[in-house]
């Protein structure tokens, strides 16, 4: 299991693509700041009803 977030290429792009496939996050969901990956994967984690770990994986493809 992986203990930190591997963000690759832009976060911006990113973001774009989760709030097109999850059109329920808004940019308050999505804020992202440098050590707070845990942060991050628990406000996705909760409004997606998914596990971090899964989360974590989807965000690492994209």
């Amino acid at each position: 299991m992986a203990t930190k977030l591997n963000i690759r290429g832009n976060w911006n792009e990113i973001k774009g693509r989760l709030k097109q496939k999850y059109g329920q996050l808004t940019d308050d969901d999505l804020t992202f700041a440098e050590g707070k990956d845990d942060e991050l994967l628990g406000r996705l984690q909760q409004k997606l009803g998914r596990a971090k770990e899964e989360i974590r994986d989807e965000i690492e493809k994209l």
